[in-house]
């Protein structure tokens, strides 16, 4: 590994809203390059395990997180999915082996992510630093981008004024920071739900596939979150009825529903103040990029802020962030559609295309998030 440790870190105060996968990985990110970062968090704690919406750890995170050692952490509580498939009835329509992406980590693995957050936890607290939880940074106008000045509303109510040299927004598609510098989050949502349920077995089941099943209209996902436990996604309502379960269900762990937004701030900054995660954009689970895409944003703005090259932070991100809104934006689409001759269409070309080497390897660099620029601080080859 060849990286550079910035020698201004401990002349810098750092105040991160937000202890989700993005904020702690900033968090750690900074510590390890000699930073002490104050991190804070309106919440009670990390999300619960079995109530955890991101599931996917592509290896370009992975390769982010190996550095701080938290890599090798997720890999040995992860599950590996070996492959995925594209189910239209009984029919493949193709499958991708996602082992056979290059690198040293296999295109992506299932873990809850409340786990992966406790995992970023504990690598931070080696450095002495936990969240604050309950704390959070009251709504207001930052008046001086340059030298931000915000309120802090502690877990007993009392207010503190922060004078942070960088103030970093991980704080979530609500982001108090983002409100605060007055910027636009514009983008669309999309008329239908997602609707997702885990379900934990009590027989063996076989967690090493991904797999998307289509109705016409409509489609169901199943993604492993641990050695028992299938999610299931779908467009549709009713699919608990559809689902053909692996075995006996033991219990329904959780369950939710949500609307799609593809949203996304320019620049994601302004003066010493930065958006990072879903406080700069949002997009579709479609390709498990969100909760991935949060954590480049942090790995980058942690280096960059090192090196004092911070101000280059947006220019550097936002082209990745809308190549990543434009691929999810067209994957929804083509698993939503509801027009049958379009159905038809994308039923007989997608396995066609991807029969193809070029197709299949351009699909597995985009799940391994390998489709974005190398981080120049890890030489490791991908």
């Amino acid at each position: 590994m060849g990286e550079k440790i910035g020698g201004e870190a401990t002349f810098r105060s750092i105040l991160i809203a937000g202890a989700g996968p993005v904020g702690l990985t900033a968090a750690l990110e900074l510590a390890r390059r000699g930073f002490t970062p104050r991190i804070i968090d309106d919440g009670p704690g990390p999300t619960p395990v079995e109530e955890s919406r991101a599931l996917g750890v592509n290896a370009r995170t992975l390769t982010l997180l190996s550095p701080s050692g938290v890599a090798e952490r997720i890999v040995d509580a992860a599950q590996s999915i070996d492959c995925f498939r594209v189910r239209a009835g009984e029919r493949t329509l193709f499958e991708l082996d996602a082992s056979q992406v290059q690198g040293r980590f296999s295109a992506i693995r299932g873990l809850a992510q409340g786990q992966t957050e406790r995992l970023l936890l504990e690598a931070l607290s080696s450095y002495g630093i936990l969240p604050e939880w309950r704390t959070a940074i009251v709504a207001g106008e930052i008046a001086d981008f340059r030298k931000p000045e915000v309120t802090v509303r502690r877990p007993d109510g009392a207010m503190e004024t922060v004078r942070p040299d960088i103030l970093v927004g991980a704080d979530g598609a609500h982001s108090v920071v983002r409100k605060a510098l007055g910027a636009r989050f514009p983008g669309e949502a999309l008329e239908a739900y997602f609707y997702l349920v885990d379900f934990r077995y009590s027989g063996q089941i076989d967690t090493h596939f991904g797999e998307v099943s289509i109705f016409d209209p409509g489609m169901i996902g199943r993604l492993p979150v641990a050695s028992d436990v299938v999610r299931y996604i779908s467009t549709l309502e009713d699919f608990e009825s559809r689902i053909v379960h692996p075995a006996t269900i033991a219990e329904r762990l959780w369950a939710s529903q949500f609307r799609i937004h593809f949203r996304h701030v320019e620049p994601m900054a302004k003066g010493n103040v930065f958006l990072a995660g879903d406080a700069a954009h949002i997009h579709s689970p479609a390709g498990a990029r969100g909760m991935n895409l949060g954590i480049e944003d942090a790995c980058w703005l942690a280096w960059l802020i090192a090196e004092g090259r911070e101000q280059e932070y947006s220019a550097l991100r936002i082209p990745a962030v809308k190549q990543v809104l434009k691929q999810t934006y067209g994957l929804t689409r083509l698993i939503t559609m509801t027009n049958p001759l379009a159905i038809a269409m994308r039923n007989l070309i997608a396995p066609l295309v991807l029969r193809f080497g070029p197709a299949r390897r351009v699909l597995l660099r985009s799940v391994a998030g390998y489709d974005t620029p190398k981080p120049p601080w890890i030489d490791w080859a991908e």
